[in-house]
């Protein structure tokens, strides 16, 4: 029951690590300043640090025994 529930928070979490971080990347504004490309980012992380904790903690939870 514990690896059911641990693999399914796994998948869950990298799915949203790379939805959210595919969507924090496309909200990534760039424009030349000099000749220097200058990237201004107006994604919001949380997301992405949520999926990663959710994916954390179903890595643990089907490692225990």
């Amino acid at each position: 029951m514990k690896q059911t529930i641990g693999s399914v928070l796994s998948v869950g979490g990298l799915i949203g690590v790379l939805f959210f971080g595919y969507q924090y990347l496309n909200d990534s504004e760039s424009f030349k300043f000099f000749g220097a490309d200058v990237v201004v980012s107006t994604g919001d992380y949380v997301p992405i640090l949520i999926s990663l904790i959710v994916l954390i903690a179903g890595v643990v939870i089907y490692r225990s025994r």
